[in-house]
């Protein structure tokens, strides 16, 4: 089964799907308009996606069925094929877009039925570190403070030069002040955590660890990039009434304080396809020059802990782009 899914071919269809997202809403970048970005890159996949010899379902999306023509939780996708679970996110990173921005991307992971952990769209604690580190366990649910100094006994690295990537949230406020206390530094960005998860294994991004409260299908595409690259990532769903507990109920989530790690949001033979929209940490976003437009994208296996990085050029004159 894995081997029919997961084979080279596939994986750079999984780029072509991306490439197609990024471009529809590059679009758009600094335009001012999140709504039309983000519906450009869901055409675009959805088109992309339905003509693939897969029979996909979307299990991480971008809402519930009835905020269609999102992709939603549950839809299916593909010509037919072998049974695959697909998470996705068309533009992670809909306001840095509209408002020209660094770090969004649009991004895919495909997983064998049953491999990524069926969420409610809903918040998330999350902390995570790269793949140098994966040795390190840690209480997840312990202060910042003791989270860090196990890390910097762990790592070797000075408690000052350490780096915490957060998200710029009020929310936050008080995480922030705690990592300040202790004498850390902090990057904060305004969207993308999926990019700066993955960016704690690239020792040249900058970033160390990423701690904050986030979106689960964000948690869950960042965990298949990890699943194929290295790392760990810890998360807690956030529920805020009885309501969401219940619908995760049905959707086989049993324990709604259950900590969840890397293995437990993305198992299995996992795919990742990420391509830029707008310039980052991670990739170089599209850049257009008349009838032309150049792409970054890079694609990875965990089955081959492969990592390949795809440059390429469209000539928008004869490419169907979906706006």
């Amino acid at each position: 089964m894995s081997k029919e899914f997961l084979d080279r071919n596939l994986a750079l269809e999984a780029v072509r799907v991306t490439e197609a997202a990024a471009l529809s809403s590059s679009l758009h970048m600094g335009k001012g308009n999140e709504k039309a970005a983000d519906q450009a890159a869901v055409n675009a996949m959805r088109e992309f996606l339905n003509n693939l010899s897969i029979e996909g379902t979307v299990v991480i999306g971008e809402g519930e069925r009835d905020k269609a023509p999102m992709l939603y939780i549950g839809e299916k996708v593909g010509m037919g094929g072998p049974k695959v679970d697909i998470a996705l996110d068309p533009l992670e990173g809909t306001t840095i877009t509209a408002k020209g921005g660094e770090n969004a991307l649009s991004v895919l992971a495909m997983a064998e039925q049953g491999g990524f952990l069926h969420s409610p769209d809903i918040y998330m604690h999350k902390i995570a570190y790269g793949k140098k580190y994966e040795g390190l366990d840690i209480d997840p649910e312990s202060s910042p403070n003791e989270i860090i100094k196990n890390f910097a006994k762990y790592s070797g690295i000075k408690i000052e030069n350490i780096v915490i990537c957060i998200l710029d949230r009020p929310r936050h406020k008080e995480l922030i002040n705690k990592v300040r206390s202790i004498g850390a530094r902090i990057k904060l960005i305004p969207d993308g955590d999926v990019s700066a998860v993955i960016a704690t294994s690239f020792e040249d991004s900058g970033v160390d660890i990423y701690m904050g409260i986030g979106g689960s299908p964000e948690g869950v595409l960042a965990a298949a990039a990890l699943r194929c690259i290295g790392g760990k990532i810890y998360t807690k769903l956030i529920f805020d009434n009885d309501k969401q507990i219940e619908r995760a109920k049905h959707m086989g989530i049993s324990d709604p304080k259950k900590i969840y790690l890397t293995n437990d949001l993305a198992s299995g033979d996992v795919m990742f396809s990420a391509t830029g929209v707008t310039d980052g940490t991670l990739l170089k976003g599209v850049l257009i020059k008349n009838e032309l437009a150049a792409t970054q994208s890079v694609v990875m296996r965990s089955k081959t802990k492969t990592i390949r990085y795809v440059n390429a050029s469209h000539n928008l004159s004869i490419k169907k782009i979906i706006g």
